[in-house]
């Protein structure tokens, strides 16, 4: 535990401070980015202007995550951009500032991280969307679930080939490297996929156990990207029950809308083979947490 996190176990434990919380920490690439976009639809549901706040893995895993210089490039890049006088809501601009004012205050801690949650219409749960939280130790669901009157957590799985190949490719794209594949060898692309800022994300029953050992059964949920695809609608009722929500009537156009997607690149041939073990071990380790994989798994 991250002396940060030792302080705050100390002097932030406020029962309730968080309120309803729901969380997903879907595997990257497995559509959290899509479930965003349309959860925050919902009359009940409440997302603050950044998606991914990342606050438990910052206090408990990486401090450096919401350093001061990280969270000013955040907010200029995304939230204080160039507006035309003529046409922008002034009203709209206030609550990004007030926010944005949140956002960068200091420190970085428990309360901070409350006040990031304005709840402007009342929504019953607060929530946080980061992949990060799927690594985050015992201690810090601990901390967490102490925190809540309610926690509610998903975790998100995907194919694991195609879901490490679109991982992969929206690394490379997001940092401007994306003209590497067109000379990598299997050796070289064995190389990067086992890096631990990509490879940790592909083992699913690693983090399955973890999550399990650390949460109540009621408080948390696996869920697969190919029943996302396969029925949106279904999938996001299954959501809505888990956290014990209403039935929202989703738009087609916002069920249909594509998000996030990475570059349009076929996948080598040599691909699969590289994972083939591993990806047989971590299926494995799926059903053997009494987890029932999609058959499309297996091809």
């Amino acid at each position: 535990m991250s002396d940060m996190a030792g302080k705050m176990l100390q002097t932030n434990a406020h029962a309730g401070l968080f309120g309803h919380l729901f969380l997903s920490t879907g595997a990257m690439k497995a559509g959290t980015t899509w479930l965003y976009s349309v959860l925050a639809q919902h009359p009940e549901l409440h997302f603050t202007l950044e998606k991914e706040i990342h606050y438990f893995y910052h206090a408990y895993v990486n401090n450096r995550q919401l350093s001061d210089a990280r969270r000013l490039t955040i907010a200029q890049d995304r939230y204080l951009p160039r507006y035309n006088p003529e046409r922008t809501n002034p009203d709209r601009i206030r609550v990004n500032l007030h926010w944005v004012a949140n956002y960068l205050s200091r420190p970085v801690d428990d309360l901070w991280y409350r006040n990031l949650f304005t709840r402007p219409r009342g929504e019953l749960y607060n929530c946080d969307f980061s992949n990060l939280y799927a690594h985050l130790p015992p201690e810090a669901w601990q901390h967490i679930q102490g925190n809540c009157t309610r926690l509610k957590v998903i975790y998100t799985m995907r194919h694991p080939v195609k879901r490490l190949w679109s991982h992969v490719k929206f690394h490379l794209q997001v940092t401007d490297k994306l003209h590497l594949l067109d000379t990598w060898s299997p050796g070289k692309m064995q190389d990067f996929m086992r890096k631990p800022f990509i490879w940790e994300n592909a083992e699913y029953g690693i983090i399955l156990r973890r999550m399990r050992a650390a949460l109540p059964e009621d408080g948390f949920r696996p869920f697969f990207y190919e029943d996302m695809r396969r029925d949106p609608r279904a999938f996001l009722a299954e959501i809505e029950d888990f956290l014990e929500l209403p039935h929202h009537d989703y738009s087609e156009e916002i069920i249909e809308r594509k998000v996030n997607e990475s570059a349009s690149i076929p996948m080598p041939d040599f691909f699969p083979e590289l994972v083939s073990e591993d990806v047989a071990r971590i299926t494995a380790e799926v059903e053997a947490e009494g987890i029932l994989v999609p058959e499309s798994w297996s091809s």
